[in-house]
């Protein structure tokens, strides 16, 4: 199979996340030992053709885990080998979205539909079996996924009116078992029309709250998970988040897949304003073996981002890869 990479792939930083990268040489003796030196990471990693990847999540270490449109499988692997397994298989009607790994659990959460029946799975990490199945009634287009210390947070892209799903977990994160819960979204939520995907990517802030991003008209908003209160969160500098998919957070630092582009991945520095929160401009990461990527996930000090190619010619046998971006 022909990836995307190649010698000459041009790595791109815009804004003030650029880097710059310097050589230097050293005086060596004979008596000088070689130093050892780690396996560089690959550039790109090959996925099954066919497959139409959506989410992506990782751990532990750069073990990753990517989930399937077309059969709703997930294939299993390690970012440095480039290599990947079947983790579970897939089936008819099935189609995955959003993935998260939980530590404490080694559980796999899964979040999409069979047919028109919206589900959240809680997969083995290690053997791929499934743990529990929440079916969610009246559910239409889950999306993305945060797993908290009690609770599985779920974006529903379709549903009318807005709203998250909840799953309940115990205090070391294991399933309960229980029926899903709903928290409308409200404030100064932008409501959606059932056709246009609205909410998207979710993460879960520092103070509790959780944030989202809006596919449909962009920005990011803070969560009140209590009482699904909105407020957008104002992001200074840079284009502006005009979009967005996936999610990521690390400290402050917040990466959203195309927030301000097709083929980039949005970097913004969240600083707390009180209760409430701003966010900063910190440039965008973009190569080009990006091909519209959905997710992303932080793994061995690089950024991966998946590569969904929405919209390419003949999905169902078309190549498909992982991108490694700079983290910094």
């Amino acid at each position: 199979m022909v990836t995307p990479a190649s010698p000459s792939r041009r790595l791109i930083l815009t804004g003030a996340a650029a880097s710059v990268v310097a050589s230097s040489s050293a005086l060596a003796t004979p008596a000088a030992a070689e130093p050892r030196r780690a396996a560089p990471a690959p550039e790109t990693v090959p996925l099954p053709d066919g497959i139409r990847p959506e989410g992506i999540t990782s751990g532990p270490g750069t073990r990753f885990y990517v989930g399937s449109l077309a059969d709703g499988r997930i294939v299993a692997g390690d970012l440095l080998t480039a290599t990947s397994t079947t983790l579970l298989a897939g089936m008819t009607g099935r189609a995955l979205r959003g993935l998260f790994w939980d530590e404490r659990t080694d559980l796999v959460w899964a979040v999409g539909n069979v047919g028109s029946k919206a589900h959240v799975w809680a997969v083995d990490g290690t053997t791929g079996a499934v743990v529990q199945d929440t079916e969610v009634p009246g559910g239409v287009f889950l999306n993305d996924l945060v797993v908290t210390s009690d609770t599985v947070w779920v974006t529903d892209s379709r549903i009318v009116p807005d709203g998250l799903t909840a799953i309940a977990l115990t205090s070391e994160g294991a399933p309960t078992g229980a029926d899903p819960t709903f928290v409308p979204l409200g404030g100064d939520w932008p409501a959606g029309d059932g056709n246009a995907v609205n909410a998207n990517g979710i993460r879960a802030l520092p103070d509790g709250s959780l944030i989202l991003n809006n596919s449909r008209v962009g920005g990011l908003w803070q969560v009140d998970p209590a009482t699904g209160e909105a407020s957008e969160i104002p992001v200074g500098g840079g284009p502006g988040i005009v979009g967005g998919d996936g999610l990521v957070l690390e400290g402050s630092t917040l990466y959203n897949v195309r927030g301000s582009g097709q083929a980039e991945v949005s970097v913004v520095e969240l600083v707390p304003v009180g209760a409430a929160w701003a966010a900063r401009w910190r440039g965008a990461r973009t190569d080009e073996s990006l091909d519209v990527p959905s997710t992303a996930t932080l793994s061995g000090g690089w950024l991966w981002a998946v590569n969904a190619r929405f919209g390419v010619a003949s999905p169902g046998t078309a190549t498909y890869w992982i991108t490694r971006l700079p983290a910094r």
